[in-house]
């Protein structure tokens, strides 16, 4: 998908099942391949970065296939530690496979990853910590090259992130001693890949707190079912809100999007909240905030990009301060071509609303940001066209059929 035509000014309307986690599933699928089992996963999302590492672990040697929903992952030809460097390069999440291989292999080679440009994502907090267990980690060429599986003893994380707290808890699966990793992440999806892992025999504990363990076990194969993705349900909601439309989401977990549905209902949108479900109301909308993100349980830096174009013709002025990612603004020229009234300085970005919204060409720069440049248009009146769109074939399965499910008039331009 490399170009949407969308017409704006209508409401979106309608009832949609959120799809799985694109952020719980890729290290789940990453974690297949240091289980020594078949493995069977139900509610995988149609989604591009899922393609591509299913693409990775089959030139790995997994045997992967897909039939009636379910997805059997068995890795028991699994036969080398160096992933397609060219496919790994594609997404972030490529680099979950140095702690799976480390844990199944005792070695990895991974080649640096690729994913959405969102400014410094360094992997010091990986490697140091895997370093601190007793694995050797050098680069050479481009890639990381990893022997020793881990031993026993404490790792401790001096920011909470989410895909070194992964690598730890994927690397720990084959340590000689149980492990403990100290300042860890705490978001749902850290949670899902333990509920995957204990399925799977492992015995991890403290998932959700500052503080993880996880005891040496012997692993077998399982079944898991992908827990629903908040940040697809956040920007539908924020479309929704966006468009003055009507919204009712379902297979989701509201406890999840706290922040995000504090935040909606503060603008004036009414909100019901059910047993798996979310309505949503739109009213006129309001300036908020401040919204400052953060690691979970704060506001996700995932959905700050869809909140603000929620907020373009809100009454009044919202401050918007990005703590997690240094270039996560960079959806702001292009919703200013839409007529936005968006003022940034480092960090900090303020948003006025305006009255109205005009149709505009931008281009996506990254995968929220594409989202938000979405929900401008559909808020916009007039035609709009956004380029460089294959960076929300990474999250969102399905969007066209999707949108125009709730009523949007858009299309694929070839």
């Amino acid at each position: 998908m490399e170009r949407l035509h969308i017409t704006g000014g209508r409401p979106l309307r309608g009832t949609l099942a959120v799809q799985g986690s694109k952020n719980a599933v890729l290290p789940i699928l990453a974690a297949a391949a240091a289980v020594p089992g078949r493995v069977v996963l139900a509610n995988c999302p149609p989604i591009r970065d899922v393609a591509v590492t299913r693409a990775i672990l089959e030139g790995l040697g997994l045997s992967l296939r897909e039939e009636k929903g379910l997805l059997t992952i068995d890795s028991a030809e699994l036969r080398g530690c160096a992933p397609d460097p060219v496919l790994a390069g594609q997404l972030r999440s490529s680099v979950l496979l140095l702690g799976a291989l480390l844990a199944r292999l005792g070695r990895a080679e991974i080649p640096l990853p690729g994913g959405c440009v969102l400014g410094a994502r360094p992997l010091d907090l990986h490697l140091r910590s895997l370093e601190a267990l007793g694995v050797e980690i050098c680069c050479r060429e481009g890639r990381l090259l990893c022997r020793g599986r881990p031993r026993g003893g404490v790792a401790a994380l001096p920011y909470p992130s989410v895909g070194a707290t992964e690598n730890l808890m994927l690397a720990a699966l084959g340590a000689r001693g149980p492990v403990r990793v100290l300042g860890a992440a705490r978001e749902p999806e850290i949670r899902d890949l333990a509920a995957f892992l204990r399925a799977c025999g492992a015995r991890i504990t403290g998932d959700g707190s500052p503080c993880l363990r996880i005891e040496p076990a012997i692993l077998h194969g399982a079944v898991h079912r992908v827990q629903p993705d908040r940040m697809e349900a956040a920007t539908w909601l924020c479309a929704a809100a966006a468009t003055g439309g009507s919204l009712r989401l379902t297979r989701l977990e509201p406890q999840q999007l706290r922040p995000v549905l504090e935040l909606l209902r503060q603008a004036g949108c009414r909100i019901r909240e059910g047993r798996g479900s979310v309505c949503l109301e739109a009213g006129p909308l309001r300036a908020v905030g401040p919204v400052v993100t953060g690691p979970y349980p704060a506001f996700p830096t995932d959905a700050q990009a869809p909140m603000m174009a929620a907020l373009l013709r809100a009454q009044g002025c919202t401050l918007f301060e990005e703590t997690v990612f240094s270039e996560r603004f960079r959806h702001v020229p292009g919703l200013r071509a839409f007529g936005a009234r968006i003022e940034t300085r480092g960090r900090l970005a303020r948003v006025c609303g305006v009255e109205a919204l005009h149709g505009a060409e931008a281009a996506a720069t990254d995968l929220r940001g594409g989202a938000a440049l979405v929900i401008a248009a559909l808020a916009a009146r007039g035609e709009s066209r956004i380029t460089q769109a294959r960076h929300l074939d990474r999250g969102y399965g399905e969007l066209v059929r999707r949108l125009q499910s709730l009523g949007a008039t858009v299309e694929v331009e070839k």
